[in-house]
């Protein structure tokens, strides 16, 4: 089996930040506690955990901009114990994704592109989102594992470069799993990784450069194919271009509409969430003429590990073979 990783998947600037910035918590949580603790220990504790907790109140915040940003959103947004419940659980996968396997875990589980039955059965790509690495698809690289499929799970870097700038990390990955089974892959994006995979399609076609169709299906989870409210905060470059109505997102919708997208609508998926407290207004996670899917109550991350998205996701693996 092959257990090596590919060479741009060798290592992650996003993991040694995010170990850095857990470093600090720990730090500045131990000392102001300790300091604190010869005369108010009870204050000790509240200090302690809120400095470990306090990316939390900040997903909160998200929430509730997500119910002004979407009032006039034509997908129906939740009521407040419903929100309140997505917090709470998103809260959960924050902790799980970012403070242990993106930072601790992101090479735990290889790329696999050998072994006895990966021929003939179609394979998968796995590209995440703004910030993250594809420690972010553990649980996902774990059932791939199980179900002897061949997968490859990216990582964008550099963190922060132009979303074209990501295009030959994709192509790479759709080349290498397409020799390994024989057959177009299934492409499985989260968030920023969707429009990772319409430029990849968008320029490829331009260029004229396909013996067949590329992919087999192109499945994007809460991707903001029409940008996000949240980017106007953003002065990356690929946070940039993920803003609502920003040059870049215009290009892309206009080969939408032109229908040089690469792949007919009908062969993309887009699971989005009324709930989800980075793709916002929720209508964004959606493309016309997709088969597009809403998932009730469900943040941002967590959609991604929803287990309604994955069954109805890798079921398509067994169509068409």
């Amino acid at each position: 089996m092959d257990t090596a990783l590919a060479p741009w998947a060798s290592q992650s600037l996003v993991a040694r930040f995010q170990r850095l910035g857990l470093f600090c918590q720990v730090a500045v949580a131990a000392v102001s506690g300790g300091l604190l603790w010869p005369d108010h220990p009870w204050l000790a504790g509240v200090v302690g955990f809120s400095v470990l907790l306090l990316p939390l109140p900040v997903l909160g915040l998200e929430f509730l901009l997500l119910r002004r940003v979407g009032r006039a959103d034509p997908v129906p947004l939740p009521g407040w114990p419903v929100l309140v419940s997505a917090w709470v659980t998103e809260s959960a996968h924050y902790l799980r994704v970012f403070c242990w396997q993106q930072p601790f875990r992101w090479r735990a589980i290889p790329d696999r592109l050998q072994g006895e039955g990966i021929r003939g059965r179609r394979g998968v790509v796995l590209v995440h989102g703004f910030c993250c690495n594809r420690g972010f698809w553990n649980d996902w690289m774990q059932r791939l594992t199980r179900e002897n499929r061949a997968f490859v799970a990216v990582n964008l870097e550099p963190v922060f470069s132009s979303i074209d700038g990501y295009v030959p990390i994709l192509d790479h990955a759709l080349s290498r799993v397409e020799a390994a089974t024989g057959l177009p892959p299934l492409l499985v994006c989260h968030s920023m990784g969707g429009l990772v995979a319409r430029a990849w399609l968008a320029k490829h076609r331009a260029g004229g450069a396909y013996r067949h169709d590329p992919v087999f299906r192109v499945v994007t989870i809460g991707s903001p194919h029409h940008g996000t409210w949240l980017a106007r905060f953003s002065h990356t470059a690929n946070g940039r271009q993920m803003r609502e109505g920003s040059d870049w997102m215009e290009g892309l919708q206009a080969s939408w509409a032109e229908g040089s997208a690469g792949l007919p609508p009908h062969r993309f998926t887009c699971w989005y969430s009324n709930a989800d407290n980075i793709v916002m207004p929720p209508s964004s996670g959606t493309l016309r003429g997709a088969d597009n899917r809403l998932v009730q109550g469900v943040g941002h991350v967590a959609l991604a590990q929803w287990p309604e998205v994955i069954e109805g996701t890798l079921a398509y693996l067994d169509e068409g073979t």
